[in-house]
């Protein structure tokens, strides 16, 4: 049944991207996928309960998968991993196949009652990136680390939908900049972090953050984030 629903839900996806251009992620997007798919209505229905929305996530979604196979099979050994990241970041966006698409998403996860949505899938983007190169943070730094690559990539996102420059030369151009910034940050926290001068006042503060601790893999949450159970 579990596949019955994947295909039909590929389907509809499929075709609601003739149409998202005109309607955008709406229902009249979602009914014109069900008449181009003849998916049984409340079958698709099921399938997608909130109907072009569930589409969009979908859309979002993929291109997580397609970033993430890319990068596996990328030769990143000669990299920095600032370069790393820069690159998984252009992979990503390089398995965007419509940009208006990716327009009228963004417009659509801007709605009030659909901000959580939006900003748990920029959050998964950064999640899936930092997982595929192998990070190991086992404290609050898998936050910190995710939550500045949401900003650096839903802001080079908004950059990007409004490039026009040849092969996208000054998105990339502004991205790197965005993870200069980050690399900036992190050098400035771990100066803080090693001051000998500052070590006694951030003794209590280092012990809390140390109780904090990444979700295990495969957890039902909708949020990432828990306290140390052993504390």
């Amino acid at each position: 049944m579990t596949n019955a629903y994947e295909d039909a839900k590929a389907q509809l996806l499929d075709a609601a991207l003739m149409h998202v251009p005109f309607d955008g992620w709406s229902e009249a997007t979602f009914k014109a996928a069900i008449r181009d798919t003849a998916i049984d209505e409340p079958f698709a229905r099921t399938v997608c309960p909130r109907g072009a929305v569930d589409l969009a996530i979908a859309y979002h979604k993929a291109g997580d998968a397609a970033m993430v196979t890319a990068l596996a099979q990328a030769d990143l050994s000669g990299m920095k991993f600032r370069e790393k990241v820069a690159h998984a970041v252009k992979l990503r966006l390089q398995a965007i196949d419509d940009r208006e698409a990716v327009r009228r998403g963004t417009t659509l996860f801007a709605l009030p009652h659909l901000v959580a949505d939006g900003s748990k899938l920029i959050w998964g983007t950064a999640d899936a990136i930092w997982t595929a190169l192998g990070d190991t943070s086992e404290d609050y730094n898998w936050y910190t680390k995710r939550l500045t690559l949401s900003g650096v990539y839903s802001a080079t996102v908004l950059y990007w939908l409004g490039d026009d420059s040849a092969d996208n030369q000054a998105t990339w151009e502004f991205l790197d900049r965005r993870i200069g910034d980050v690399m900036q940050f992190e050098k400035v926290k771990a100066q803080v972090h090693d001051n000998p001068l500052l070590k006694p006042f951030m003794a209590g503060p280092n012990w809390l953050l140390s109780q904090i601790k990444p979700p295990k893999r495969g957890a039902e949450m909708d949020m990432p984030g828990m306290m140390n159970p052993e504390s």
